[in-house]
């Protein structure tokens, strides 16, 4: 075990060890780092930090981050209301808007369908989805969803859902790697799955 020569350097690097991808070592490196700035720039740093957790909201329509209770997508008059590109994470959402060739809505599950890991239709945002297309003026939906097994299972699960209303549901051309996560995938490649999106099949 590492012995620190401070409690508070301890505490510090115990709490950057917490963040995903952030080992012991890297803490490390990184509070030494933060111990170099200038009181303002580490005053700055935590505001932001703080300020995020305390006023984040989501949006109410597609569960994205925003400042405000509807995101500036689905305020934005100019997009395409009536098709909706479902994707995992917010991450999904930014990778799809990098590539500059969708102009419609999102729908942000938080995660997919995965019984390994206790994840059931019921702690995803399904349900708003199936009301926002009962609701009426969407005419497609886009499972836009990693090609993972989990991805598929959810794909399935989401179409089985949304058979009844009289839409088109689409899915993204497989240009992308099996098991390859959307996030990582190059925006020409992913660009190019969205625009020739097939119709889903069972």
């Amino acid at each position: 075990m590492t012995q620190y020569p401070s409690i508070l350097l301890s505490r510090a690097v115990d709490e950057f060890s917490k963040l995903p991808g952030i080992g012991p070592k890297t803490a490390l490196r990184l509070v030494l780092h933060i111990l170099r700035q200038e009181n303002e720039q580490v005053q700055g740093f935590a505001d932001a930090i703080s300020q995020l957790r305390r006023e984040v909201k989501y949006c109410h329509v597609c569960h994205n981050i925003s400042d405000s209770d509807t995101c500036s997508i689905c305020a934005n008059p100019k997009r395409d209301a009536s098709v909706i590109c479902v994707v995992e994470n917010i991450q999904d959402v930014m990778a799809v808007e990098n590539t500059q060739s969708f102009r419609g809505l999102y729908h942000v599950l938080g995660g997919v369908i995965s019984p390994m890991d206790g994840i059931g239709p019921s702690d995803l945002q399904i349900a708003s989805l199936v009301e926002r297309v009962r609701e009426g003026g969407v005419s497609e939906v886009i499972l836009a969803l990693s090609p993972t097994m989990e991805g598929d299972t959810t794909n399935f699960y989401i179409f089985r859902k949304l058979a009844e209303f009289d839409i088109n549901i689409s899915v993204i051309a497989r240009g992308i790697a099996q098991n390859d996560e959307l996030q990582y995938t190059d925006e020409v490649t992913l660009g190019r799955s969205i625009i020739n999106r097939t119709p889903f099949k069972q």
